[in-house]
């Protein structure tokens, strides 16, 4: 585990695949436990709503990809941070379904290229706006744990425990 992930203490042992595999799953599972009012569901102040969670997480899913596409073929490229915040203004203007379901196509067809690419490609490293030049294994590696950390928040608003054990078949995409 790399200690430039920031999320790694979110990671509970799993393979990160099978993390990432699941995480629309567990997603839909929470939301469905507070029911079908959860997209108006308000937040506790400063605090996101579930709505907003799962819109970040789209969001992220769409850098997440565009952030694989450019270290994949590529040698060492320069990836941008984003402000979450100001991402998440605009938050109000979509709805959390829609967003969920943004979120659960963008995963799977980001977790098929990397499981298509990600064995031939593990020593790809990209250079990240305020880190060190961080490898693909990494970005992974902390997408899982993001995911975690988000799901985790939900937890906390639905009550429901994590269901850890979803795709925990996966195939391992990090090297022994």
């Amino acid at each position: 585990m790399s200690e430039l992930n920031p999320y790694r203490d979110f990671l509970d042992g799993r393979p990160v695949d099978a993390i990432l595999a699941s995480t629309a799953d567990e997603i839909s599972r929470q939301l469905d436990s507070i029911g079908k009012h959860w997209p108006m569901m308000r937040s506790a102040p400063g605090k996101w709503s579930p709505a907003q969670i799962v819109c970040h997480l789209a969001e992220c899913e769409v850098s997440f990809g565009i952030r694989l596409r450019h270290t994949l073929p590529d040698d060492d490229p320069a990836l941008e941070r984003f402000d979450r915040e100001r991402w998440a203004s605009i938050y109000p203007g979509i709805p959390g379904p829609v967003a969920l379901k943004t979120f659960s196509m963008l995963r799977d067809w980001n977790l098929r290229l990397i499981r298509a690419a990600f064995r031939a490609t593990t020593t790809r490293h990209y250079i990240y706006f305020d880190r060190e030049t961080v490898s693909l294994e990494t970005m992974v590696e902390t997408k899982a744990g993001h995911d975690m950390s988000y799901l985790w928040k939900l937890q906390q608003i639905t009550g429901l425990p994590l269901d850890r054990t979803m795709h925990a078949g996966a195939l391992c995409l990090m090297a022994s």
